[in-house]
């Protein structure tokens, strides 16, 4: 699927769940959102329908999110599903990782490709002030477990604007001796996450502040030419390291030039830009009767639509997204 801007269209994120077991302080308000209905979800079959029909349409990657994606019932055999369709290349899920240690055996079985893990620090007492609750012993132990299992890429994904210089360090040092890749992504304005941004600064120089911080500590690093994952993460090396280091750095280094993603939230609604509430309601299509050419075409008119770049911390730029990222698919 190639939209107004030349770009592929290739990369498809599922939110499965709007539900989590964690309240993560940008992600979700400390008592949860409304529960909505089961009949309002997606269900597993609708995923596999609309993935059929994706794939179809030239994508190749699968990412399944929240929410919690683990606390949905019978999410590997979705990835055996999905992994069945002729075309798909990839399935992948996010995780906060307190449910992964109980359920790494199935999923990997059921052919997961990669797991990323939501990780801000290590640090006991934050991770339990970030997550409000969470202990970071559970994570650390399910992420060892995953390691187990070859087969599966284990990235992190740290929200680095609002965490210490020696809590990068050390979420940098899971790199070191373990087969991990830790990246590093700036806290996105939107929902509970606009709320805490008091000052755009808080932009500037994220990335170059951690690049600073590996330099004086392990000296010269060397970006990375290879290809991670099917995302926009720019990675580099560090000498002695197993892993890499990388930078998701959506808002001071605008990457909208290149994306290839669009999202699923689930509700069914097929959403082409965080920024932007523009897309189609493929859940409606798919339970009134629509033909799979009429679900086709609607998918095709919504890429059609996805904007040339977000414009978040731009003057005069509103957003029309209001929901939280657990609503949207984190």
């Amino acid at each position: 699927m190639i939209d107004n801007y030349g770009r592929n269209i290739d990369y498809v994120r599922i939110s499965v769940t709007e539900r989590c077991n964690l309240r993560c302080v940008y992600c979700m308000p400390e008592k949860g959102i409304e529960q909505i209905s089961h009949d309002e979800i997606i269900r597993y079959d609708e995923i596999i329908k609309l993935c059929s029909i994706f794939a179809k349409l030239g994508v190749k990657k699968i990412k399944l999110t929240g929410g919690e994606p683990l606390v949905r019932k019978g999410i590997d055999q979705l990835i055996k599903e999905i992994k069945g369709i002729e075309g798909i290349e990839s399935v992948s899920i996010t995780t906060n990782g307190i449910l992964l240690e109980d359920n790494i055996d199935k999923l990997s079985k059921a052919g997961l490709d990669a797991i990323n893990v939501s990780l801000d620090t290590l640090d006991a007492t934050h991770f339990s002030l970030l997550t409000r609750g969470g202990k970071i012993e559970d994570v650390l132990s399910s992420m060892d477990k995953v390691l187990a299992y070859p087969n599966i890429n284990l990235k992190t994904n740290c929200v680095s604007n609002n965490i210490s210089d020696q809590e990068i360090m050390d979420i940098v040092l899971l790199a070191k001796n373990k087969n991990i890749h830790v990246r590093f992504i700036e806290l996105m304005p939107i929902g509970m996450g606009k709320e805490m941004i008091d000052d755009d600064k808080q932009y500037i120089d994220q990335e170059q502040r951690i690049k600073d911080l590996l330099t004086a500590n392990f000296g010269k690093i060397k970006e990375y030419e290879g290809k991670l994952g099917h995302g926009p993460s720019r990675y580099f090396e560090v000498e002695g390291f197993m892993g890499k280091v990388g930078f998701i750095s959506a808002i001071s280094h605008k990457f909208c030039d290149s994306c290839n993603r669009v999202r699923l939230s689930s509700k069914g609604y097929l959403k082409t830009c965080l920024q932007y509430d523009i897309g189609s309601d493929l859940l409606s299509l798919l339970r009134n009767g629509s033909s799979n050419q009429e679900i086709e075409d609607a998918i095709i008119k919504t890429i059609q639509r996805k904007p040339k770049a977000h414009g978040f911390l731009e003057k005069g730029i509103e957003s029309s997204e209001q929901k939280s990222m657990s609503q949207i698919g984190g």
